[in-house]
């Protein structure tokens, strides 16, 4: 798409002559001190949460847990934290016109260019090689998400600072540059090899826009030759268009909205940049599948603070408000201005996800906005791609899905859904946990929120589903009222299943059916799993859970397994406890069981 429109358009011809202003440096004071009271405070807020914090040390050892006890967080919470303390110094001598008072800031800048790598040690890969190097190499430097990021921070900041830099030393800009230069451009212009590049790789992710975006960003800012720039910008294009080739038409994001601000909102970031450079003249927001990619939040969003997480998504993510207002203006959406609405664009909230400078300067810098209308999804929604079905009968809401389990970020969960009921989760997907070695190895599966017998599908047998995108669902159908669906496919052979017919249905009044039509090559017991945010109750053979009741159409045996959140990731979306409902029928070569799914009269919540 965007390499055809070059092919007529050469990006040369197109960039502006004189350099864009993306945002007022320290010297436009009318800009910085016309901050609305709320931003001005959320700035003095992040200020004074790291003001009395030194900057952390960066050891061996801490880059080395990863490798030597599967620990990403021993480096990548120092790590994250200096470029919090940083941004805060920065955007804090901005607001305050605090040119004298620059030494956190020098400080930061120093430390970070004297990192021997700016990778993750979960990153610290060679080019498409799949096992990390234990420590980084200065020589041989490896472009990953946060590197990217750290080039883009720097480059803010020498765009916002750049002569009051001078004034304490030009030797500070002046490594800035060359670190930015060695470490992240020229890598960018002369290899190929890095996967998210798509050269020797074309199973791409979020990785590739999110990459591409803060290059394209650190090269409008730092090169000065019109020519050299075109180059690069253009090369991002190549890799954003091979982003693009993957990505199916309806924008359906196998990653979840979680992943929506690194993926389809850093596709945003680099269609925002490459209009600005161009004077407008390079602008993508009519094509259709660019639409749909930046509206996958809109449609997926369930209620309240809740999205659909299938795969590794929270179930309630921080979203970027202000790049889902713009990423609405851009294609004319009220849903995705609305959504856009519920999310705070304060400097100290957002520099609590990765530090990512970029977005927080467009929220500080772009209007406080209030949604004209209320935003009512519509009572059905399909994703095709995804092989999902979103419906809504009053305050009850269920989404399933059929699906793969090759997916990226991919959990082992075909034919699974979700149940939520007046703004909350009844029967959920546990989602996400704080990633360590094990998360994208070989060892991934032995993790208990990827597995399948931890998710709302069947155990046939001892078989749980297998991982792999030849392990999917079969003859999916979108019915009038529901999904149904062969999820057979996605266990291995040893499960013997020939076929596993399962259906969802929600009527007018809010009840959902499950109907499973399993027939094995051999008896094997069938175990039905449902995973409840609620403690169960067992009454009669059914199982009262958050005023809902789950009933088989046959009696079956009941068991209940407590699952505590210990991980910290997973409690900011589901504190306490989650609970694993099992009901299970002896062996026999064809199953036929439905459930029916109600409101409790006695459990109804006020």
């Amino acid at each position: 798409m965007l390499m055809e429109y070059l092919s007529t358009h050469p990006l040369r011809t197109l960039l502006e002559k004189e350099p864009i202003r993306l945002f007022p440096p320290i010297s436009d004071r009318a800009a910085w001190e016309g901050l609305s009271g709320k931003k001005k405070e959320s700035i003095r807020r992040a200020a004074e949460k790291y003001a009395g914090m030194e900057y952390p040390m960066l050891k061996a050892s801490q880059f080395l847990a990863f490798a030597r006890s599967n620990s990403r967080i021993a480096w990548e919470d120092p790590y994250f934290t200096r470029r919090r303390k940083l941004i805060a110094a920065v955007t804090d001598v901005c607001l305050r016109n605090a040119a004298e008072d620059l030494d956190d800031v020098v400080d930061g800048v120093w430390m970070i260019c004297e990192e021997t790598s700016w990778v993750l040690s979960a990153h610290n890969v060679d080019g498409d090689a799949f096992e990390g190097m234990k420590l980084p190499d200065i020589d041989n430097p490896v472009i990953d998400l946060f590197a990217a990021q750290t080039a883009m921070i720097l480059a803010l900041i020498r765009h916002l600072l750049g002569e009051e830099l001078d004034a304490v030393s030009p030797l500070i800009r002046r490594r800035m540059e060359r670190e930015m230069e060695l470490r992240i451009l020229q890598p960018f212009e002369r290899r190929d090899d890095f996967w998210w590049m798509g050269v020797v790789r074309k199973d791409l992710n979020n990785w590739t826009p999110w990459v591409v975006s803060n290059v394209m960003l650190t090269a409008v800012l730092l090169v000065r030759e019109p020519e050299r720039l075109a180059r690069i910008l253009t090369r991002g294009c190549r890799m954003l268009d091979r982003y693009l080739d993957i990505m199916p038409e309806d924008g359906g994001c196998d990653e979840g909205a979680a992943y929506w601000g690194m993926a389809g909102g850093a596709l945003l970031d680099c269609l925002d940049l490459l209009e600005r450079a161009t004077g407008g003249r390079m602008a993508f927001w009519k094509e259709e599948k660019i639409r749909n990619i930046l509206l996958y939040p809109a449609r997926v969003w369930i209620t309240g603070r809740w999205f659909v997480n299938y795969a590794d998504c929270d179930a309630a993510p921080d979203m970027y408000g202000e790049r889902l207002r713009f990423a609405g203006h851009k294609i004319g959406s009220p849903e995705m201005i609305a959504l856009g609405c519920r999310y705070p664009d304060d400097a100290d909230h957002l520099l609590e996800d990765t530090p990512q400078m970029w977005r927080l300067m467009n929220a500080l810098f772009s209007p406080e906005e209030t949604p004209e209308a209320d935003w009512a999804p519509p009572a059905d929604r399909t994703l095709e791609s995804l092989q999902m079905r979103i419906l809504r009968r009053g305050e009850a809401i269920l989404v399933c899905k059929g699906g793969g389990n090759g997916d990226n970020h991919n959990h082992n969960d075909v034919g699974s859904f979700m149940l939520y009921d007046r703004g909350e989760p009844v029967i959920l997907d546990a989602g996400n946990m704080t990633y360590t070695r094990k998360t994208f190895s070989r060892e991934r599966y032995t993790l208990w929120n990827t597995r399948s017998m931890y998710h709302n599908v069947p155990l046939i047998g001892d078989a749980e589903q297998a991982a792999g995108a030849e392990y999917a669902a079969r003859d999916t159908r979108f019915l009038p009222d529901g999904l149904q669906c062969d999820i057979a496919g996605a266990y291995p052979a040893e499960a013997g299943a020939e076929s596993a017919l399962r259906s969802f249905r929600m009527s007018g009044t809010g009840e959902v059916t499950l109907r499973d039509e399993i027939r094995l090559r051999r008896a094997a017991a069938v175990t039905w799993v449902f995973l409840l945010r609620n403690r169960p109750q067992a009454e009669d053979g059914a199982v009262i859970t958050g005023g809902w009741r789950i009933e088989p159409s046959e009696k079956l045996q009941i068991g209940t397994e407590e699952i505590p959140v210990t991980d910290r990731r997973m409690a900011r979306n589901y504190s306490g406890s989650l609970w694993r409902v099992t009901f299970r029928a002896e062996e026999k070569a064809v199953h036929g069981v439905s459930f029916a799914m109600r409101r409790h009269q006695n459990l109804l919540r006020d």
